[in-house]
């Protein structure tokens, strides 16, 4: 299984509120500056309808993704956050799994199959995040955006190349010996919730079948012929993972 982790994971709303994403947390979150989270919002403000716009090209908007990204992360090195802000920030922040995620997650885990996790955000909240919900696994490989900190646990920069929404495909996984040792699976799962994610199992070489199962999110009348053209499954505005808990039960 291959998947997004922000609103494909992640719950998009609850109650008809927001649910955080991994960056929404650092921008709501009092362990950061104030005038950091205005920054981050600003940008946000200006990036994110980009992202969503169905009528722009992916090829057209990487180059603005990859600007975003490079400003969003320079906030963040001034920011002053620690390593052990992060469990807090989780805490006290309005981040939540799809209904039905943890059976999900334990139902491949229990039958070791792999989960492979992109995500443009951080890896390291998306690592606290699963933690805070008792559902960080084994079976788990994480690639997003990691902080690299110094001795006292400051933020002084980040791993690796930057991941954004239209890049996953490019990650440095791919590069590995990740799906070498997984050569004998050839059927691929894969769940995201952008025009980009579907690109997350080109890196998959010996795979024979991939169901691409799509949550749309935003945009939904403008959007609906682009997602069918690239997802197998669209589901509108489901906050569940009850479709792919009921796939699973089928063929494990």
């Amino acid at each position: 299984v291959i998947s997004d982790f922000d609103h494909t994971i992640t719950r998009i709303h609850y109650q008809q509120k927001p649910c955080s994403s991994t960056y929404s947390i650092l921008d709501s979150s009092p362990y950061i500056p104030e005038d950091c989270r205005i920054k981050a919002r600003a940008l946000h403000s200006n990036y994110y309808p980009i992202e969503i716009d169905p009528t722009i090209s992916i090829k057209d908007k990487i180059p603005w993704m990859e600007e975003w990204y490079k400003q969003a992360h320079h906030v963040l090195q001034s920011s002053g956050v620690k390593r052990s802000d992060l469990t807090k920030m989780v805490e006290s922040s309005d981040v939540m799994l799809r209904q039905s995620c943890e059976t999900l997650f334990a139902t491949l885990n229990k039958n070791q199959v792999p989960l492979l996790i992109f995500s443009a955000g951080l890896g390291d909240l998306v690592k606290e995040v699963l933690t805070h919900f008792g559902t960080f696994y084994p079976n788990m490989e994480l690639v997003a955006n990691f902080m690299e900190f110094d001795g006292e646990g400051n933020v002084t920069g980040f791993k690796g190349d930057i991941i954004h929404m239209y890049n996953k495909s490019q990650s440095s996984i791919h590069n590995s010996d990740y799906f070498d040792q997984l050569k004998h699976r050839n059927n691929v799962i894969l769940l995201g919730d952008s025009l980009g994610d579907p690109q997350m199992a080109d890196g998959v070489p010996q795979s024979a079948n991939i169901l691409r199962i799509g949550f749309l999110n935003h945009k939904i009348e403008e959007s609906l012929p682009k997602y069918l053209d690239c997802y197998d499954i669209v589901l509108i505005d489901d906050q569940t993972m009850n479709l792919v808990n009921g796939l699973l039960t089928r063929v494990l």
